[in-house]
């Protein structure tokens, strides 16, 4: 399970409560590229969109570059909206969450399973300035016990 891309982000600014893993509907281009490494996270987001039948999940604000060796792409927008296939209860479990709780679906990593890109996504909860300080205390703190036990 290569991973492609990561959202370090996602863990400073929010407090991941639950995750989940839906399959990414790219292009065959997308899939190259992706499998390359040409993705970035940053500033993505999921929503959830109502249809007739019942909803489906959207990542905005993903940039998946354009895979070179395929020559000029006319009309391809990077961060162009792409769905995420997710199952139909999941669906209603993230709606309801996304609206009674007020919280975020945040994309966590991309990666890949097979011949297949993946996407772990978690419904998230915002951080305030000080739990961010906090964080950073904890993982410095961390940081130093690790390194003098290694002295030892």
């Amino acid at each position: 399970m290569p991973q492609l891309a990561k959202n370090a982000r996602a863990l400073y600014d929010f407090t991941l409560l639950d995750k989940f893993e839906g399959g990414l509907v790219l292009t065959g281009a997308e899939v190259k590229a992706a499998k390359m490494g040409h993705v970035n996270l940053k500033g993505a987001f999921l929503d959830v969109k109502n249809s007739r039948k019942g909803g489906e999940l959207i990542i905005h604000g993903m940039h998946i570059g354009p895979y070179a060796a395929a020559g000029v792409q006319l009309g391809y927008s990077p961060t162009q909206d792409r769905k995420v296939l997710v199952n139909r209860k999941e669906i209603n479990k993230l709606r309801g969450k996304n609206e009674a709780e007020r919280l975020t679906i945040v994309p966590v990593s991309v990666y890949t399973k097979g011949n297949l890109v993946k996407l772990e996504f978690a419904l998230a909860r915002g951080k305030h300035a000080y739990e961010k300080r906090d964080s950073i205390k904890a993982k410095d703190l961390d940081r130093e016990i690790r390194q003098r036990m290694k002295e030892d």
